[in-house]
């Protein structure tokens, strides 16, 4: 598809403004840019604009392969860059869709070097919180694909694109062997985690809009008057005892039994009744993991990044390892970047124990998953949904706001664990439960939740508006505030 095909498919028909002034001429080539312009029916690789994507005002840069291979020159980058500053100046999310050769081989490393200058303009437009959404087209390499085709808060591809750092004829000629088939490959690529869906260009519009409704949402307003700290846990005073909710007050074995039910819901039955659902796929770096699963989502009217552990994944032979605390961190630093709330959901019967993980730096990333949601800037609520074993379990635990179901619990190991290593058998696990204080009523009487969530019928679409409450209120609350008092409660940080 054309680049103006892609802006008439993706934007509202007869909102689209183009950006673009006639292009300087770099020297040495006249002759192949007037082909260029004459066979392809443009002036350059790329086309700039504004339009509406479902009544959302947007910014698009769109590559056009049939204008030189779609190659960067230095014309090409002053477009570009011209065109994300002006995102940024207007507060418009921007949405890139490149189709590219790469660098320009007739400007040699001058164009080379206008990756650099590209990035930095799109790394001021995200650090003015501001979202940027890419749509890999066929083909996608080189040097675009290693800098502004690499950096989107979300990324999609198109189905059967070419997408690699090294272009297959470039490798044949140094190598003497074509490359690897299947590797450069949109749906390899979400495969191993690094673009988030593989979508028709039909359905990029469709797909932007809905994870904009996520990524561009305000704080909705609190019912009550704007927050100045945390509401209390469900105690009447900090020093008081919490009352416990009638029905919570049950053995903490009973709890660990119940949280094992395979029919338990868990955080895919959550997100269902969530209003805006857009799914994200792995680190973005190569690494995914079936056990942790990260979206865009909205919760009534309250937008949110999520982070959650789907238990029934792990427990069908996908524990939590390094590499899904690596797609958690990419939650946390989406929603830091963009001023959203995040929201972690706990359901993990613990991380994966192999001497794989073990060399792959598990201990390390669940250390700096604590520091990267201790320091996050903006709101943070935790769902205490399940189970919360070990270190998995805390790793998603620092938050403004901590809310356990009735039958959710944290321990430091699974309870036949704790009596293996007191007892030196597993048969004294309830009796180790109960002494270590694991259930809901005793992490609400310690202080480590604020809220019990009482279980039973509708449990998932009674909890999703408990949440929107929560996200709002926390929302609205004044950010020196609530650090503070993330501050007080985890000890002074900042």
């Amino acid at each position: 598809m054309s680049a103006r095909g892609l802006v008439d498919q993706v934007l509202d028909p007869g909102s689209w403004t183009s950006w673009d002034v006639p292009p300087v001429d770099p020297p040495g080539y006249p002759d192949e840019l007037a082909a260029a312009r004459a066979c392809s029916g443009y002036d350059e690789a790329v086309i700039t604009g504004s339009g509406t994507l479902h009544g959302r005002r947007v910014a698009l840069v769109v590559s056009e392969f049939s204008f030189l291979a779609g190659s960067i020159g230095t014309a090409t980058a002053a477009r570009i860059i011209a065109a994300v500053e002006r995102a940024t100046a207007e507060g418009l999310p921007l949405l890139a869709a490149p189709s590219s050769g790469g660098t320009r081989m007739q400007e040699g490393t001058v164009a080379f070097v206008q990756m650099a200058r590209i990035t930095a303009a799109v790394m001021r437009h995200k650090a003015a919180r501001l979202p940027y959404l890419v749509y890999l087209r066929h083909p996608t390499t080189g040097g675009v694909l290693a800098s502004w085709g690499s950096l989107g808060h979300v990324t999609a591809a198109a189905p059967g694109a070419l997408i690699g750092f090294l272009g297959p004829r470039v490798y044949e000629a140094l190598h003497g062997s074509p490359f690897p088939p299947g590797v450069q490959v949109s749906e390899n690529l979400f495969a191993q985690g690094l673009v988030d869906a593989v979508v028709s260009a039909e359905e990029v519009g469709g797909i932007a809009a809905r994870a904009l409704n996520v990524l561009c949402a305000t704080a909705p307003q609190a019912t009550a008057p704007q927050a100045t700290a945390p509401p209390q846990s469900d105690s009447a005073s900090p020093s008081a005892v919490p009352a416990v909710p009638h029905g919570t007050d049950v053995p903490a074995w009973e709890s660990i039994l119940r949280s094992r039910e395979p029919d338990r819901p868990g955080v895919r039955d959550l997100l269902r009744e969530a209003s805006e659902v857009t799914p994200l796929s792995g680190t973005g770096e190569g690494e995914s993991d079936p056990g942790l699963l990260l979206a865009l989502a909205s919760f009534g009217a309250a937008a949110c990044v999520v982070v959650g552990q789907d238990r029934r994944a792990q427990r069908a032979g996908h524990p939590i390892g390094p590499a899904g605390l690596r797609v958690a961190r990419r939650g946390i630093r989406l929603a830091a970047e963009l001023g959203l709330p995040l929201l972690t959901v706990i359901d993990t019967p613990g991380a994966v124990l192999s001497a794989e993980a073990e060399e792959r730096g598990l201990a390390g990333e669940i250390a700096r998953c604590l520091a990267d949601l201790l320091v996050a800037p903006n709101p943070t609520l935790c769902l205490l949904l399940g189970e919360g074993t070990g270190g998995a379990a805390l790793a998603l635990l620092p938050a403004d706001r901590v809310l356990c179901a009735q039958h959710g619990w944290l321990s430091p190991l699974p309870p036949e664990a704790a009596s293996a290593i007191v007892y030196r058998d597993v048969g004294h696990a309830a009796e180790m439960a109960h002494a270590q204080g694991v259930r809901s009523a005793d992490l609400l009487r310690d202080g480590i939740v604020d809220r019990i969530l009482p279980e039973g019928e509708d449990f998932c679409a009674r909890t999703s508006v408990v949440l929107a409450e929560e996200l709002t209120r926390l929302a609205a609350m004044d950010e020196a505030a609530r650090l503070a008092a993330r501050d007080g409660r985890y000890g002074v940080i900042s």
